[in-house]
């Protein structure tokens, strides 16, 4: 589910991105990428959550410490993503 989650979250972020270039309001994709990013670190928390109540200790072993490092830089890059088009919607108001 995280990993369905990541990429919408990406995706959004693209559109965001791509809207913003376009001159068109692209702050509903601003909203739902950051939601989408918020979203895929619950259902990771949720996951390993459950891989804890199982004992499933190997799993996260293996899984844990690769994706966590995953997570905090795919949530950095929606941050600047977002702050991207963010920045570039308030230069192009500030330059009417």
């Amino acid at each position: 589910m995280w990993l369905f989650f990541g990429i919408g979250a990406i995706v959004l972020a693209s559109f965001g991105v791509v809207w913003a270039v376009q001159d068109k309001k692209a702050k509903w994709f601003r909203f739902l990428s950051l939601s989408f990013t918020a979203l895929t670190i619950c259902a990771f928390y949720s996951d390993g959550a459950s891989m804890v109540v199982k004992e499933e200790w190997s799993g996260l072993m293996d899984i844990m410490p690769t994706v966590s490092k995953a997570l905090w830089v795919c949530t950095i890059a929606s941050i600047v993503v977002n702050s991207i088009s963010l920045l570039g919607e308030k230069i192009k108001d500030s330059g009417r």
